[in-house]
């Protein structure tokens, strides 16, 4: 989830949910070996779990950045294969990697070799028409000869011709029996589910087949749908938090990025779905994500926001 995923959304969404694992947006190689890592790879303690999500193809590139995620301090060590966008086709690596089993096999086995961290692997159930069970078996087979035991799932199909990233998230047909056979068929592996999967009834569903379950854009467009994650899929309901201790906490944070040069805007945009739901909700987020207003202090927007949201609370 490019520009989504970044440290300021995952600080935020670590206060709903305490244990569930958070995944970087990708960051390609090129990125981290020539680019400003600490701008990529720093993050908030709090984040923990947290794993780096890595593009790329080149065994020797993938290794360098596994070592740089494992000195970060990072929880694990991603791999995405799943990635249909044509600007990551023509870098040779995303969903198109599918169809080179062995490339990312060395890639594992290169990290592996570097790294005490997990490394694992994010794919498709297929690409283009190759979409029958047997491509992902074979698939998850190899690279799990290299030593990957973790797959995240995205239950459908990459089309790499023809179709948008966003066509590509909602058009090919969504198959979790693929995901559940991958699981009858390799026991010993974990395996994640991840595609267009929302409530908590669906989520628990799936982990009766499955492993686990990542959820995407349902987290970041609701993010209040976490709240009772820890509880009932963790048996750990002693972080629960309520909405206002979340957004005031949030404000703290802005508070103190603002110190280090941080606008707050840039971190107010990942919370405008705190209140999604809620009488006010839409006054809420007309006046965090008002451009007049950037100019005043974090507190000052939280004041008129607030004050906004009880009202429309009041008139409804």
């Amino acid at each position: 989830m490019m520009d989504w995923t970044d440290r300021h959304c995952r600080f935020f969404h670590r206060l709903i949910t305490r244990r569930t694992r958070l995944y970087t947006e990708m960051v390609t190689t090129g990125a981290l070996i020539h680019g400003d890592r600490s701008r990529h790879l720093d993050f908030d303690a709090a984040e923990h779990p947290l794993a780096l999500q890595l593009g790329g193809s080149e065994p020797e590139d993938l290794a360098a950045c596994a070592k740089l995620a494992a000195d970060w301090g990072y929880d694990e060590v991603n791999l995405n294969c799943g990635c249909p966008s044509e600007r990551v086709q023509r870098g040779a690596f995303g969903a198109c990697l599918m169809a080179e089993p062995q490339l990312v096999a060395r890639g594992v086995k290169a990290m592996r070799d570097a790294v005490g961290i997990p490394v694992t692997v994010k794919h498709r159930i297929g690409i283009d028409t190759n979409d029958d069970y047997g491509f992902v078996r074979d698939f998850v087979g190899t690279v799990a000869e290299a030593g990957c035991e973790v797959f995240v799932v995205h239950a459908r199909s990459a089309w790499l011709q023809g179709l948008s990233p966003k066509e590509n998230r909602e058009i090919p047909p969504l198959r979790y029996g693929h995901a559940h056979r991958l699981k009858a068929d390799f026991p010993a592996l974990t395996i994640v589910v991840n595609g267009g999967l929302r409530a908590e009834a669906e989520i628990a569903l799936q982990l009766a087949q499955v492993d686990g379950v990542m959820v995407g854009r349902e987290a970041y467009h609701a993010p209040w749908s976490m709240a009772g994650w820890d509880a009932r899929f963790f048996g750990d309901a002693a972080g629960a938090v309520e909405r206002e201790a979340v957004e005031a906490a949030m404000l703290r944070y802005m508070e103190r990025e603002g110190v280090r040069g941080v606008p707050w805007s840039h971190i107010a945009r990942h919370m405008l779905g705190l209140w999604n739901g809620t009488p006010g909700a839409r006054r809420w987020r007309q006046l965090w994500s008002d451009h007049r207003l950037k100019g005043e202090r974090p507190a000052r927007v939280a004041q008129l926001a607030t004050e906004a949201r009880l009202g429309a609370c009041v008139e409804a």
